[in-house]
């Protein structure tokens, strides 16, 4: 069982500026198209999970969906998932690690963490196995960080460092346990 976080943040850390906007993510010119490993790195994984807020940021953004492995969104607050989604996305709830089981059961081994509060709350429960992040060189000075209050450390090791467009860094880490 592998859970993997893949995500961008700003040279201070954050996901998204003081009003939400992931604009930011594109300021690097990239005129030939280049997926940074992201073909790859979604052909590894079974399975995503991701919060409320970033589904509905997803789904904002007027593209055909973007998935092709099943989506399991976690609310409290979703009642149901809207019908252009309902084959795709799967909506869950409860206990963090409980989920996690409840996944890894029906045979989602490996699992794609999105989504702030998501990463945040799966870090805080000591649930991510893997971190994929991107810095692009922005300083947002504020907005949503990637990271919270953690009541102990955690150890990473870093797996692999690239230089990307000659602008962003992306590192690739894992868990020490």
């Amino acid at each position: 069982m592998t859970n993997i976080v893949y995500i961008a943040t700003s040279l201070d850390g954050y996901i998204a500026d003081k009003n939400g906007g992931i604009e930011w993510l594109h300021s690097i010119p990239n005129p030939e198209g280049l997926d940074f490993g992201w073909a790859e790195f979604m052909q590894g994984i079974d399975a995503l999970v991701m919060g409320r807020n970033t589904f509905e940021t997803v789904c904002g953004f007027g593209i055909d969906w973007p998935y092709s492995k099943p989506v399991f969104v976690i609310s409290h607050t979703l009642k149901c998932i809207p019908k252009a989604y309902e084959d795709k996305v799967f909506l869950v709830s409860g206990d963090i690690k409980e989920i996690v089981t409840n996944l890894n059961e029906q045979g989602y081994k490996t699992l794609y963490i999105d989504g702030g509060k998501t990463v945040q709350s799966f870090v805080e429960q000591d649930l991510i196995d893997e971190l994929i992040v991107t810095q692009i060189p922005t300083l947002l000075g504020g907005g949503a960080p990637l990271f919270g209050l953690l009541e102990q450390p955690q150890q990473y090791t870093l797996v692999k460092s690239e230089v990307l467009l000659n602008a962003m860094v992306k590192n690739h880490y894992r868990r020490v346990r």
